[in-house]
């Protein structure tokens, strides 16, 4: 543990010591913050430490489930005081359970979950810890919403501080390019404003650059008009039409207008009430398909999918917005075993559709998936350098290779399926095939150097040294400040 409790009480018996240290001094914290400090034993310390992956259990020394910036300087400066080890749960949603460490303290921000909204003007603020579907309820309720991610369980902070993409972001952006400003705790407890105008050097590193410049515990983003009906399509082949399948999809999202969106993959048929008995839990290819417009796109689109390849099963209906937001939450839900990678795809090519219907029928959990993004339109807008995002700014496909599992034993297999999934994808990839930040579950320095690129990992570097010298945040795709390099 880097900097952790026995190095700094030096000795075998440290972290007993440090334990002590830190415990004498959680009451003096308690009385400082106003909301709960926890330690081990409390009530609610375990189910506070759990995060989405099952395959992560530590323990920290300390939480403080804070509710207000103030909080979080306190906790922060608790945590140098007792030279305790520092994690930021937001929504506890990173497969690498970054979350929480062992033996230090977990700020934790999921009382810090309010949204409001100013329909007038357009903005809404989300605090730190709240959670998409808390964004995505606020802001449709005037018909309006964010860019953000499929998942509604899943964190804004961790979520927008990688990049945010998801049905959205072909026709606004990424979550990062509607980010107006942000209030930001830095290592040495300052309460910062961060935006164009204000700290503009820290505005653009975090917009990319994860939780390396301190934590942030609000966020106002620029809102856009989105109906709360849209038109949602589901088309599901078996695993011996994965190439036509996928054609198919290369087709129909390089020439979907800008209110159309497509994610393709692989993935296994859910047992749900329109899908056949017999290929329910099936593994298959899918390609979802949501028009956002009242045109008639999204219905000749689906006329077109189902007569040049027709599918074994298929849904096509109106659905609300918010529910297009929670279709995969289920399907993700919290307690399971789960690893992640991810690249970047120039295309689908014939080349590439070949490894990936080689490599699909080997997975091992019906739970496990591949994902690809069409990545183009408003996404294409700022420049590679506008923002800290890992990733380029041309036309592209985000590929999330996932593996998802009940048991640990199943969850080994397909982690190493996504590994050989993801080696044997590189040779296709954009530039080194390490791809989008948010999509990484392994947080070795080169494979995050890689996904910036090293001119922006450098910038990012140098803007780290100044706001976190001593690397406090680093339980993350850490950027280590550049005088530690």
């Amino acid at each position: 543990m880097q900097g952790g409790a026995a190095t700094l009480a030096g000795g075998p018996d440290g972290g007993i010591v440090m334990t002590q240290l830190a415990t004498a001094g959680i009451r003096e914290l308690r009385t400082v913050s106003e909301g709960p400090v926890m330690a081990p034993g409390d009530p609610g310390f375990d189910q506070g430490r759990r995060v989405w992956n099952a395959g992560i259990d530590r323990t920290p020394s300390v939480i403080a489930r804070c509710a207000s910036a103030a909080d979080v300087a306190a906790a922060l400066g608790f945590a140098g005081k007792h030279g305790l080890e520092v994690s930021v749960r937001g929504g506890a949603h990173n497969p690498a359970g970054t979350a929480v460490c062992d033996d230090g303290l977990m700020v934790d921000l999921s009382l810090l979950n309010q949204v409001t909204v100013d329909p007038a003007a357009r903005r809404a603020r989300a605090g730190g810890g709240a959670l998409l579907g808390d964004l995505d309820a606020a802001t449709q309720r005037h018909g309006l919403a964010v860019p953000a991610g499929l998942i509604s369980h899943t964190g804004v902070g961790g979520l927008t501080l990688g990049g945010g993409m998801g049905w959205l972001t072909r026709k606004y952006g990424l979550t990062i390019d509607n980010l107006t400003a942000a209030e930001v705790v830095t290592a040495d407890g300052r309460v910062l404003l961060a935006s164009e105008t204000e700290h503009p050097d820290l505005f653009w590193a975090i917009r990319g650059g994860g939780g390396n410049f301190g934590v942030v515990t609000s966020f106002e983003f620029r809102l856009h008009e989105v109906d709360p009906m849209v038109q949602f399509g589901m088309f599901f082949w078996g695993l011996d039409q994965g190439a036509e399948a996928l054609r198919l999809a290369r087709e129909i999202t390089a020439a979907m207008p800008p209110d159309i969106n497509a994610v393709a993959g692989a993935v296994n048929a859910p047992p749900a009430p329109f899908v056949p008995e017999q290929h329910r839990f099936q593994p298959g290819y899918a390609m979802l398909l949501t028009g956002f417009g009242p045109g008639p796109e999204h219905a000749e689109l689906a006329a077109r999918i189902r007569e040049s390849l027709p599918p074994l099963f298929e849904l096509v209906a109106p659905l609300p917005y918010v529910e297009l937001q929670k279709l995969l939450d289920e399907a993700n839900a919290w307690g399971h075993y789960g690893y992640e990678k991810g690249t970047y795809l120039q295309d689908l090519s014939d080349p590439v559709i070949e490894v990936v219907t080689s490599e699909v029928p080997r997975k091992n959990s019906p739970m496990s998936v591949m994902l690809f993004y069409r990545l183009d339109g408003a996404y294409c807008r700022p420049g590679d350098d506008d923002t800290a995002f890992s990733g380029g700014r041309t036309p592209r496909y985000g590929t999330f290779i996932i593996g998802l599992a009940p048991d640990p034993d199943l969850a080994a297999a397909d982690r190493a399926w996504v590994r050989g999934v993801w080696e044997a994808l590189r040779p296709h990839a954009i530039g080194s095939g390490d791809g989008y930040i948010n999509g990484v579950a392994d947080f070795s320095e080169d494979r995050i150097r890689h996904s910036y690129g090293a001119a922006k990992y450098d910038r990012l570097a140098a803007i780290k040294a100044q706001y976190d010298p001593g690397n406090v945040f680093r339980n993350n795709a850490n950027i280590k400040p550049a005088a530690l390099r």
